[in-house]
């Protein structure tokens, strides 16, 4: 073997695994693996874990907060409004820094895999182009999966869908939309068969941004789930938000969600964020503004969580943490259950990968050495502790490593450091 792990504790629970690597992809998981490796590492009982995957995020826009201005207000729409003020600033050069500098971030945090929307609706397709080189520049270790998304909205906007199409030619991966932002409810529905039927014709994924928005009566969700049904695309459409869930009448929501989950449309909810703008019209009681994940989850869909946004128009916080993402969802969805917060780990890494489409994603023999060595002993311990990551591998290559959280006490009778474990350990376990 070309590196063995030994002493892993899996996401599943599974503990005293040792994980063989050769050529870059798991050759075999089992307890006391007889071969040697030409390197070997002592997990000591760990969580290793496949790799992080954010299922929707802006690296447009990434650390580009308080250009031209702050977002005073907070809103949604605010932030719309600066990005608008922004995009004629715009460089290539400064959009692939401020985006590379991001995936350095991503790659330390071990998030090897992101589906970003990249704003069609400027026609010069600067940012396009910059992810576009982005994309390539980070192929060897982190997998960059690009969205078409017209921010203007694709009917509301002159041009976006031209600007669409030569996005897609241009290579970008999958459809996007925001039928919530166009003119009018019909111009909504019309503007999600418009793009479905378009993503049916040239085989590709749909993404939209659907129903980001605190109105009941947005539903726009209902129509993506029918043109996947009728165009034949279950399994390749996924809509991000569908925060008006968090305000539709019940009735009408135990409708909708199996017609979610006959469709075979996935959701993303993007905890970080969508408590942060949603609920902005309320006084008290105040909205949470999030979908229904633990709904969702219980009728069958797929549910991942995206990180959304980092020091941007919208989102003045966040460093390419997924854990913080899974904390910040476990606690506004209150699923606090042991197996509530297993599926919120579940959704920053295999279930988004699924969403995404990644080939050899997981822990099973043939997939890619993809791995995250993290200080903590279980997926709940290392979503309560935010875990620090040991060791990032890509391909059974170390490409990143921290340091252990500890911190030293100097008190008397009393351990002389801790680490925040559960189940502490002493200093000379390192």
């Amino acid at each position: 073997m070309d590196l063995v792990i030994r002493n892993a504790t899996l996401p599943d629970g599974r503990t005293g695994i040792d994980i063989g690597i050769d050529a870059g992809r798991i050759a075999v998981l089992e307890e006391g693996l007889a071969a040697r490796g030409a390197q070997e590492i002592d997990a000591e009982g760990d969580l290793v874990s496949p790799p992080f995957v954010d299922a929707h995020f802006h690296m447009d826009a990434v650390l580009s907060y308080g250009l031209p201005r702050v977002n005073r207000s907070g809103t949604l729409l605010e932030g719309i409004a600066l990005w608008g003020e922004l995009k004629p600033q715009l460089t290539q050069d400064a959009l692939v820094e401020r985006a590379m500098r991001y995936c350095d971030w991503a790659v330390a945090r071990g998030l090897l895999a992101i589906r970003t929307h990249v704003d069609i609706c400027d026609d010069r397709l600067l940012a396009v182009e910059a992810l576009l080189e982005v994309r390539r520049r980070v192929a060897p270790y982190l997998d960059l999966q690009l969205v078409a998304f017209p921010q203007d909205g694709i009917l509301r906007s002159p041009g976006a869908f031209d600007n669409l199409r030569r996005a897609i030619a241009m290579g970008v991966d999958v459809v996007g939309g925001i039928p919530h932002f166009e003119r009018t409810m019909a111009q909504g529905a019309e503007s999600v068969r418009l793009l479905c039927e378009f993503a049916a014709e040239q085989g590709l994924r749909v993404d939209m941004h659907c129903d980001e928005s605190d109105d009941p009566l947005s539903r726009h969700i209902e129509t993506l789930a029918y043109e996947t049904q009728r165009l034949g695309l279950q399994g390749r459409v996924a809509g991000s938000h569908l925060t008006s869930m968090h305000s539709m009448d019940n009735y009408y929501v135990s409708k909708l969600l199996p017609l979610i989950a006959e469709s075979g449309v996935a959701a993303i909810a993007n905890p970080l964020i969508n408590i942060t703008l949603q609920g902005r019209h309320d006084t008290y009681p105040k909205r949470r503004g999030m979908t229904r994940v633990p709904e969702l989850l219980a009728a069958g869909v797929d549910v991942a969580f995206g990180h959304d946004c980092v020091l941007d128009p919208w989102y003045g916080m966040g460093s390419g943490d997924m854990l913080e993402v899974a904390h910040m969802g476990l606690h506004v969805a209150q699923m606090t259950g042991l197996e509530a917060m297993r599926q919120c780990y579940q959704a920053v890494t295999e279930t988004p990968a699924r969403i995404l489409g990644l080939e050899g994603y997981g822990l099973r023999p043939g997939c890619h050495a993809d791995l995250v060595v993290l200080d903590a002993g279980s997926a709940v311990e290392a979503i309560r502790l935010r875990a620090v990551r040991r060791l990032v591998l890509r391909r059974g290559r170390v490409v990143a490593e921290g340091p252990l959280a500890r911190a030293r006490l100097i008190l008397p009778e009393r351990p002389s450091a801790v680490d925040f474990r559960l189940e502490s350990r002493s200093a000379h376990d390192r």
